[in-house]
Protein backbone atom coordinates (compact mmCIF):
# COMPACT_ATOMS: atom_id res chain seq x y z
CA UNK A 1 0.00 0.00 0.00
CA UNK A 2 1.09 3.58 -0.76
CA UNK A 3 0.63 6.50 1.86
CA UNK A 4 1.07 9.81 1.74
CA UNK A 5 3.37 11.38 5.05
CA UNK A 6 2.64 14.56 5.55
CA UNK A 7 4.54 16.84 7.96
CA UNK A 8 2.57 19.42 9.12
CA UNK A 9 3.82 22.70 9.50
CA UNK A 10 4.55 25.21 12.99
CA UNK A 11 4.72 28.86 13.20
CA UNK A 12 8.40 28.24 12.88
CA UNK A 13 8.57 26.45 9.18
CA UNK A 14 5.54 29.26 8.36
CA UNK A 15 8.32 31.58 9.69
CA UNK A 16 10.68 30.53 6.91
CA UNK A 17 12.96 29.42 9.28
CA UNK A 18 15.79 26.82 7.60
CA UNK A 19 16.52 23.93 10.13
CA UNK A 20 19.71 23.37 11.90
CA UNK A 21 22.47 21.48 10.50
CA UNK A 22 21.60 18.75 13.17
CA UNK A 23 18.58 18.22 11.69
CA UNK A 24 19.14 18.07 7.82
CA UNK A 25 21.85 15.28 9.25
CA UNK A 26 19.28 13.61 11.04
CA UNK A 27 16.66 13.40 8.54
CA UNK A 28 19.30 12.46 6.00
CA UNK A 29 20.28 9.63 7.63
CA UNK A 30 16.53 8.33 8.38
CA UNK A 31 15.80 9.01 4.35
CA UNK A 32 18.53 6.74 3.62
CA UNK A 33 17.45 4.12 5.60
CA UNK A 34 13.85 4.52 4.18
CA UNK A 35 15.33 4.34 0.55
CA UNK A 36 17.21 0.99 1.74
CA UNK A 37 14.51 -0.40 3.42
CA UNK A 38 12.69 0.25 -0.59
CA UNK A 39 10.07 2.47 1.04
CA UNK A 40 10.58 5.64 0.44
CA UNK A 41 9.58 6.94 -3.05
CA UNK A 42 9.63 10.60 -3.27
CA UNK A 43 10.17 12.98 -0.45
CA UNK A 44 10.26 16.83 -0.56
CA UNK A 45 9.99 20.01 1.81
CA UNK A 46 7.61 22.58 1.38
CA UNK A 47 8.67 26.50 1.68
CA UNK A 48 6.33 29.02 3.68
CA UNK A 49 2.66 29.35 2.71
CA UNK A 50 3.38 32.81 2.13
CA UNK A 51 5.28 31.83 -1.18
CA UNK A 52 2.17 29.74 -1.97
CA UNK A 53 -1.49 30.60 -3.29
CA UNK A 54 -5.04 28.52 -3.01
CA UNK A 55 -7.27 28.35 -5.99
CA UNK A 56 -10.74 28.56 -4.73
CA UNK A 57 -13.35 26.15 -6.61
CA UNK A 58 -17.09 27.11 -6.77
CA UNK A 59 -19.20 26.04 -10.05
CA UNK A 60 -17.51 27.63 -12.84
CA UNK A 61 -15.76 29.92 -11.02
CA UNK A 62 -11.95 30.05 -9.60
CA UNK A 63 -10.99 32.67 -7.60
CA UNK A 64 -6.72 32.76 -6.26
CA UNK A 65 -5.91 33.81 -2.81
CA UNK A 66 -2.41 34.27 -2.01
CA UNK A 67 -0.68 32.94 0.85
CA UNK A 68 0.32 33.18 3.73
CA UNK A 69 -2.60 31.22 4.92
CA UNK A 70 -3.74 31.58 8.91
CA UNK A 71 -4.45 28.64 9.89
CA UNK A 72 -1.05 26.44 10.58
CA UNK A 73 -1.98 23.44 11.97
CA UNK A 74 -3.94 22.71 8.82
CA UNK A 75 -0.44 23.83 6.40
CA UNK A 76 2.20 21.37 5.19
CA UNK A 77 5.63 21.43 5.37
CA UNK A 78 6.95 18.71 3.78
CA UNK A 79 5.78 15.03 2.87
CA UNK A 80 6.88 12.02 1.64
CA UNK A 81 5.26 8.86 -0.58
CA UNK A 82 5.58 5.43 0.73
CA UNK A 83 5.07 1.86 -0.13
CA UNK A 84 4.37 0.07 2.49
CA UNK A 85 2.97 -3.46 3.80
CA UNK A 86 0.49 -1.87 5.86
CA UNK A 87 -0.49 1.29 8.22
CA UNK A 88 1.18 -0.30 11.02
CA UNK A 89 4.48 -0.61 9.36
CA UNK A 90 3.86 2.61 8.54
CA UNK A 91 3.49 3.95 12.01
CA UNK A 92 6.53 2.18 13.23
CA UNK A 93 8.77 3.93 10.31
CA UNK A 94 7.13 7.74 11.77
CA UNK A 95 7.67 6.99 15.24
CA UNK A 96 11.52 6.46 14.55
CA UNK A 97 11.67 9.34 12.75
CA UNK A 98 13.59 12.31 13.72
CA UNK A 99 11.43 15.33 15.38
CA UNK A 100 10.92 17.66 11.99
CA UNK A 101 10.74 20.55 13.88
CA UNK A 102 12.29 22.51 16.88
CA UNK A 103 8.97 22.75 18.28
CA UNK A 104 6.44 20.36 19.20
CA UNK A 105 4.97 18.89 16.14
CA UNK A 106 2.79 16.42 14.25
CA UNK A 107 3.12 13.97 11.04
CA UNK A 108 -0.05 12.45 9.67
CA UNK A 109 0.15 9.26 7.77
CA UNK A 110 -2.91 8.52 4.84
CA UNK A 111 -3.34 5.88 2.76
CA UNK A 112 -3.33 6.81 -1.15
CA UNK A 113 -6.50 5.62 -3.24
CA UNK A 114 -5.65 2.38 -5.25
CA UNK A 115 -7.10 2.00 -8.54
CA UNK A 116 -8.79 -0.90 -7.15
CA UNK A 117 -10.74 1.71 -4.50
CA UNK A 118 -13.07 3.20 -6.98
CA UNK A 119 -14.89 0.20 -8.17
CA UNK A 120 -16.47 -0.60 -11.01
CA UNK A 121 -16.61 3.18 -11.69
CA UNK A 122 -13.49 3.22 -12.63
CA UNK A 123 -13.44 1.62 -16.46
CA UNK A 124 -11.04 -0.28 -18.12
CA UNK A 125 -10.61 3.08 -20.73
CA UNK A 126 -10.03 5.17 -17.13
CA UNK A 127 -7.81 2.34 -16.06
CA UNK A 128 -5.86 2.51 -19.68
CA UNK A 129 -5.80 6.59 -18.91
CA UNK A 130 -4.28 6.07 -15.93
CA UNK A 131 -1.57 3.86 -16.99
CA UNK A 132 -0.81 6.56 -19.98
CA UNK A 133 -0.45 9.30 -17.38
CA UNK A 134 1.37 7.63 -14.86
CA UNK A 135 4.07 6.18 -17.66
CA UNK A 136 4.54 10.19 -18.94
CA UNK A 137 4.99 11.66 -15.31
CA UNK A 138 6.77 8.82 -14.46
CA UNK A 139 8.99 9.32 -17.84
CA UNK A 140 9.43 13.20 -16.91
CA UNK A 141 10.79 13.12 -13.09
CA UNK A 142 13.73 10.67 -14.52
CA UNK A 143 14.23 13.44 -17.08
CA UNK A 144 14.12 16.05 -14.20
CA UNK A 145 16.96 14.24 -12.60
CA UNK A 146 18.73 13.83 -15.24
CA UNK A 147 19.29 17.34 -15.81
Amino acid sequence: MRVMVIIKASSESEAGKMPSTELLTAMGEFNEQLVKAGIMLAGEGLHPSSRGKRVHFSGRERSVIDGPFAETKELIAGFWLWEVKSMDEALEWVKRCPNPMESDSDIEIRPVFEASDFGEEFTPELRAQEDRVRAQADELVKRSRQD
